[in-house]
């Protein structure tokens, strides 16, 4: 029985281990992710400027969300040369190489 417990209370530690140390390791968010981050940010700053409250906050921040107002279209680059710039300098700002920056220039050229 002692051993069971033991067993088990190791086995336990190597799981909690291995979840704390995957915690540790920071992902870097997609384009995707990125961009949905930024619309959540804007659609907050404009909610707060309207004080907005309760349903009326909900309400407001699902349709900026969803895209429903005008105020939550992304300031997207209006040209594929500027789209360039930027997926460019954030990658640079990343230090991307390689396999890695191509990937990254890809989705972020798409999105």
């Amino acid at each position: 029985m002692k051993t069971l417990i033991v067993s088990m209370t190791f086995a336990f530690g190597l799981v909690a281990g291995s979840a704390i140390a995957a915690d540790d390791e920071k992902k870097t968010p997609s384009p995707a992710q990125q961009a949905q981050q930024e619309r959540m940010k804007s659609c907050n700053q404009e909610a707060k400027e309207k004080a907005l409250k309760g349903d009326e906050r909900k309400s407001f921040m699902s349709d900026c969300l969803s895209g429903k107002t005008a105020s939550a279209a992304p300031a997207a680059p209006a040209t594929q040369q500027d789209k360039m710039k930027t997926c460019n300098k954030d990658a640079k700002d990343k230090a991307l190489k390689g396999d890695e920056r191509k990937k990254f220039m890809s989705d972020c050229l798409k999105g």
